[in-house]
């Protein structure tokens, strides 16, 4: 499958109808964004499971900022709504394969058993 653009309109639905939505923030002007981009690209490819997003953060600046993108490129992977991975920077294939192999391999309800615990302890603080 190939990448996608999202919009602000578009977000909470590709994020709320797809398990795994793998999301490249990025801008036209960013040298390490364009080195990254055919990676993304060719592993979109390989990994129908997943959807692979791309927000422009000059054209959707108000996502970017709600997401606190600080520095470009970053990738963002949502599992069933919930951000299981950030992290800035370019990576090579294999690192995105791998990070990829464990967003799939995750207990879920583990994970929102470790959200709804962390936000129980920040809502006693």
């Amino acid at each position: 499958m190939a990448t996608i653009d999202i919009t602000k309109e578009s977000f909470e639905k590709i994020v709320t109808d797809n398990d795994i939505v793998l999301i490249d923030f990025w801008a036209s002007w960013c040298g390490p964004c364009k080195q990254f981009a055919p990676v993304f690209e060719s592993l979109s490819e390989s990994h129908p499971e997943a959807v692979f997003a791309k927000i422009n953060t000059e054209e959707q600046q108000e996502l970017a900022g709600h997401f606190q993108i600080r520095s470009i490129p970053t990738l963002m992977i949502f599992r069933e709504q919930i951000i299981v991975f950030s992290q800035p920077g370019a990576m090579p294939p294999a690192a995105l394969e791998d990070v990829l192999g464990k967003v799939v391999a995750l207990d879920m309800d583990d994970v929102r058993r470790q959200v709804a615990a962390q936000a129980a302890e920040e809502g006693s603080a």
